[in-house]
């Protein structure tokens, strides 16, 4: 608004933005700044101001853009070798809505490559650092776009979450983190992970910037055959007592002691402002992980198979034939977290496997999805740690994939399930690093997510 009502042109908040980008370059947060578009948009908006012409709700406002959204404005890469070079010629349906309403991007962020990940050390251009603590990871996938916010260069950006890569590394950077609904946001034009479980989500830092955010990014798209209607803006937020639930199975000695602290301060505070806390049982969420990571990875598999060096991104120069150009422009362009995940998905997908192992993650979904329904029929919203950890060291949990897939373990269940969830800030641990929590509601709550989150303040 301030843009709209002259106070500061849209030029001065993009120079400033992009300023601020180079200020913390280290921090590796872009793999792609948009100088030259960013201003020339800029300079169309503040002229379209001075000859009184209606702007929109985000008019002039810098954002980044997770590189993994497709746009028009430098390579779509997913921080992926595989895709480098690729310059797309669609955008994504959430980019256009963005932008039309005045949105300027500012740069593309850094993210696991293809999403793969819980740190953003799974990236081709390396690891983007915690905007707390240097020596620490970001969070991810989306860790590029979390540090962009919390760094105070943008005031939002994109994400995706499929199973938590929006809430985790807004919980690791003490901003707010918004995994939606499943099938809220168009998913078209978002290079895919898993395509029952993506979403498209946003970084803010406050639950006001997150409502205007999702009132223009969500809504039905005949491009997008999973998205659902428009029921955002016609959500109604009960104000009054909320019952809110407590997952017993997530408050236990594998949670660290600080995040424990910090859930307990928050459910004080909820008591002290007449709220009800119900304690909820839910075993079914013991097989989150499990199914997580049987399904994801089947289903990602086969949206890799696209990518093989023929109609777009990298190829490798070594190959003498067709097969060996395949092998090599896949080996040389995988992460090994993205070969990794191939290699499961393919073998859970093979013949004498599929039962044993896809088929009942599958039916393990459906008890997540049940359980929930049954927690719902309790309380109108459940709060629980977003990850059992703070952020942990750069290097400490690469080599180690099981350990870094059960950071994801309070998180994956509500991708499985198709429910909101967003994560805020709730205070930091003694050195100084940023904890989170995730409000969760059932299907289509969104709005009144966000309105109650203003309660954990």
């Amino acid at each position: 608004m301030k843009v709209a009502n002259k106070k500061v042109t849209a030029e001065r908040l993009v120079r400033d933005a992009l300023e601020k980008a180079k200020h913390f370059e280290d921090y590796h947060i872009f793999t792609f700044i948009n100088e030259e578009g960013a201003l020339k948009k800029a300079r169309e908006i503040d002229q379209k101001i001075a000859r009184g012409e209606k702007v929109g709700r985000l008019a002039g406002v810098p954002y980044a853009l997770k590189d993994n959204f497709l746009s028009t404005e430098g390579e779509t890469t997913a921080s992926a070798h595989i895709l480098q070079g690729f310059n797309s010629p669609v955008t994504a349906t959430s980019v256009a809505k963005l932008e039309a309403e005045g949105a300027i991007m500012i740069g593309r962020t850094n993210l696991d490559a293809f999403a793969h990940g819980s740190s953003t050390e799974n990236s081709y251009f390396g690891p983007t650092l915690n905007s707390h603590d240097k020596q620490r990871v970001a969070g991810g996938s989306s860790g590029g776009s979390a540090v962009a916010v919390a760094l105070d260069i943008v005031e939002f950006a994109t994400g995706t979450d499929t199973g938590g890569s929006v809430r985790q590394p807004a919980s690791f950077n003490g901003i707010y983190g918004l995994k939606p609904t499943y099938g809220t946001i168009s998913r078209y034009g978002v290079v895919a992970m898993a395509s029952s479980t993506d979403c498209i989500g946003f970084f803010t830092k406050t639950p006001e910037d997150m409502d205007l955010l999702m009132s223009v990014a969500s809504g039905q798209d005949s491009k997008d055959m999973t998205t659902l209607p428009d029921y955002y803006n016609d959500s109604v937020y009960k104000k009054g007592p909320a019952k809110v639930g407590i997952i017993k199975d997530f408050d236990n000695d594998s949670v660290h002691p600080e995040i424990r602290k910090a859930l307990k301060n928050k459910v004080e505070l909820l008591k002290s402002k007449g709220h009800e806390i119900i304690e909820l049982e839910m075993p079914a969420l013991k097989y989150g992980l499990a199914a997580y990571y049987i399904l994801v990875p089947a289903e990602l598999c086969s949206n890799l198979s696209r990518h093989d060096g023929i109609r777009y991104g990298f190829r490798s120069e070594k190959s003498k034939d067709l097969d060996a150009l395949y092998e090599n422009t896949r080996n040389e362009g995988f992460m090994p977290e993205n070969k990794r995940r191939i290699m499961i998905g393919n073998f859970v997908l093979s013949s004498g496997f599929y039962d044993a192992y896809f088929l009942k993650a599958a039916k393990a979904r459906t008890l997540i999805v049940q359980e929930y329904a049954r927690a719902f029929s309790k309380v109108d919203y459940i709060l629980t740690p977003v990850s059992p950890n703070p952020a942990f060291k750069l290097g400490e949990k690469v080599d180690d994939p099981v350990a870094m897939y059960l950071e994801d373990v309070m998180s994956v269940s509500l991708n499985l399930a198709g429910v909101p969830g967003l994560a805020i800030p709730a205070g930091e641990t003694k050195e100084g690093l940023s904890l989170g929590l995730q409000l969760v509601g059932p299907r289509r709550s969104d709005k009144a997510l966000i309105e109650f989150s203003k309660e954990l303040i």
